[in-house]
């Protein structure tokens, strides 16, 4: 009876849940820790820049452009029907700026990134580097976590910036092409409606989703132990989860900038 209580689904996920919060903790305690001791390994840094931001630009172009032209598509259709089709300009672009541009991206690089972190790490561990390193007399904190960490914290707010004007290029392109508006009263209305607040508390988020994506993809790489199989679980795991901390934590987030534009 004990035993079936304690395997039960509910415990053990309970118990993974648990063991998970507590290693991330610990990681980002350990991270805090070494990143103010030095010395930053700057070339592994902007190799990671490289692999974070160039090498997901392609994906978050064509992942913006098409959510521009479907947002722009979605409200002028539902809006025509009650004479609004001239708001689609200033909806369209607070909603990019707001929710859309940083969530979207930032999920997109959960997908990429974070399974690469995650599967890099675990092979390393696997093959046994991460205790060569250690016997080298090297944190493996100092040189595969904060570069990967750094580098996302840098790459992820580039990122949303050019997401965030590919996707409203793209809702342009729909509000000529199909909606009939003016591009030149479509630039107006975003440039007279938009506001720095609503580009700022989209901006903001992504420096949490950075943290969000890398420290949990890292983690489950550094907890990888019994062989390759594992491998793809902790991939899988990354994924899932920096997925999950993304859209849970976009309300929270949202709700913490909306009081400081009110104590503004």
């Amino acid at each position: 009876m004990t035993d079936l209580i304690f395997n039960s689904p509910l415990i053990l996920f309970l118990n993974e849940t648990l063991s998970f919060f507590g290693g991330i903790g610990i990681l980002s305690y350990q991270i805090t820790r070494d990143i103010f001791k030095g010395p930053i390994y700057w070339r592994l840094l902007i190799d990671q820049v490289f692999h974070v931001g160039n090498r997901s630009l392609p994906l978050i172009v064509i992942t913006a452009l098409s959510t521009g032209m479907v947002m722009s598509l979605q409200f002028g259709l539902g809006l025509e029907k009650f004479g609004g089709k001239l708001y689609v300009p200033k909806l369209v672009s607070a909603t990019v700026l707001r929710e859309m541009g940083p969530v979207f991206t930032s999920l997109m690089v959960a997908a990429r990134v974070g399974a690469g972190f995650a599967s890099e790490i675990g092979s390393m561990v696997v093959t046994q580097q991460i205790d060569a390193i250690r016997a080298l007399g090297t944190s493996p904190i100092k040189k595969i976590v904060i570069p990967r960490v750094l580098a996302t914290l840098l790459s992820l707010p580039i990122l949303v910036g050019i997401s965030n004007i590919v996707s409203n290029f793209g809702a342009l392109i729909v509000g000529y092409s199909e909606l009939k508006l003016d591009p030149n009263f479509y630039l107006l209305k975003i440039l007279t409606t938009v506001t720095l607040k609503d580009y700022f508390a989209g901006f903001g988020k992504s420096f949490f989703f950075a943290l969000f994506i890398s420290i949990p993809s890292c983690y489950f790489g550094l907890t990888v132990k019994n062989g390759t199989k594992e491998v793809g679980i902790a991939t899988t795991k990354a994924v899932v989860v920096s997925s999950i901390l993304v859209l849970v934590g976009d309300f929270f987030l949202s709700k913490l900038f909306w009081i400081l534009e009110r104590m503004s």
